[in-house]
């Protein structure tokens, strides 16, 4: 895998994983471009609680919004990563920067929150923009990645859809390890639910933002992916 592959991807997944969350009013997703970002998670939200509604089985309880229904589903996962992947392919270079614009917003705001919330919205944007533009000159030069892993003619950054696909499945994965659990498997129906919250038994689960999250888990998946880069770049 070539750095820049590495690179860019790890960015795209980390802002991708925080998409799911646009059916959530409230969520990081929702503030992040302003108005427009705004009015589509209520778009999402409304659409989300209208599916599980139309969906659900008798053993799913009742609910008055669409948060962690729709948009944390592997479904979901396939069809915004394949989504983004026929858009990067067909849609060229503003293609690609728009993906990696919207993207790189989300990382800032997701791995540097503390930072980034306090300054302004327009800052944050210019920054994912110029980081854009930069990380799309590199990923453009011969043999930076461009092509990587789909390489017939025409097929040129067709794999931006994975790391799409592995962020949302990494946030609902994430999910499922707390209190509430996951809906990761609908449509498919578990007993007499088809929104079944998938997750650990309840004794490991935990409450979104505790310590365990912030003290336990974060150093330790840092440190996996510090290893896991490492193999990809074939250093170990």
């Amino acid at each position: 895998m070539p750095w820049p592959v590495l690179l860019i991807g790890s960015l795209v997944c980390a802002g991708a994983a925080l998409a799911p969350d646009l059916d959530h009013k409230a969520a990081t997703i929702s503030r992040s471009f302003g108005p427009l970002s705004r009015w589509l998670c209520e778009i999402v939200d409304k659409l989300s609680y209208a599916v599980y509604k139309a969906t659900r089985k008798p053993g799913d309880p009742r609910r008055s919004g669409g948060h962690r229904t729709l948009t944390h589903t592997w479904l979901w996962a396939v069809l915004i990563g394949a989504g983004f992947a026929v858009a990067a392919m067909a849609g060229g270079r503003w293609a690609v920067l728009a993906i990696l614009f919207v993207h790189m917003v989300l990382a800032i705001e997701g791995l540097l929150w503390r930072a980034a919330r306090p300054s302004s919205d327009v800052l944050v944007w210019l920054l994912a923009a110029t980081s854009a533009w930069i990380l799309a000159d590199i990923l453009d030069q011969p043999g930076s990645g461009a092509d990587w892993l789909f390489t017939a003619p025409g097929q040129e950054y067709l794999w931006l859809g994975l790391p799409v696909l592995l962020g949302a499945l990494v946030h609902d994965l994430g999910d499922a390890l707390t209190i509430s659990g996951c809906p990761i498997l609908w449509p498919i129906p578990v007993g007499r639910k088809r929104w079944y919250p998938v997750g650990p038994p309840k004794a490991m689960r935990f409450r979104a933002g505790s310590w365990v999250e912030l003290k336990v888990l974060m150093p330790v998946f840092m440190l996996l992916g510090g290893v896991g880069c490492a193999a990809a770049l074939n250093f170990v």
